[in-house]
């Protein structure tokens, strides 16, 4: 199965998400917001659909899209992990970096000669 992240992070799949934010649609309304063609935005559907962040159904010739809220749970979750990681690797440079610019900066001071 392909990874859910790189799935959702592709812009075309994050576009559709957002627009699928707004409510269940069709492959040909969905396609109006892209230049690419409506065979892709349904490739790009069942990928979504493969990873779990849409759901599908068929009403008559169509197939109607929605988010699955479950799939879109999984997704921020891996989200905030990720950059839960990535916040506490930056708070560890920068805490790392503190204390290498302070030992380097605490040199004494000469005094000034007493008179």
């Amino acid at each position: 199965m392909p990874d859910l992240l790189e799935v959702a992070a592709e812009p075309n799949r994050r576009k559709l998400l957002q627009l699928l934010a707004a409510g269940e649609c069709s492959v040909t309304p969905l396609a109006e917001h892209f230049s690419v063609s409506r065979s892709a935005i349904s490739q790009h559907l069942l990928l979504l659909a493969e990873v779990g962040l849409v759901e599908a159904r068929k009403e008559g010739r169509n197939r109607l899209y929605r988010l699955s809220p479950e799939g879109m749970a999984r997704l921020r979750e891996q989200v905030a992990l990720f950059w839960t990681r990535e916040l506490d690797l930056l708070v560890a440079d920068a805490e790392a970096l503190a204390r290498s610019s302070s030992s380097e900066t605490a040199v004494p001071r000469p005094q000034a000669p007493r008179p």
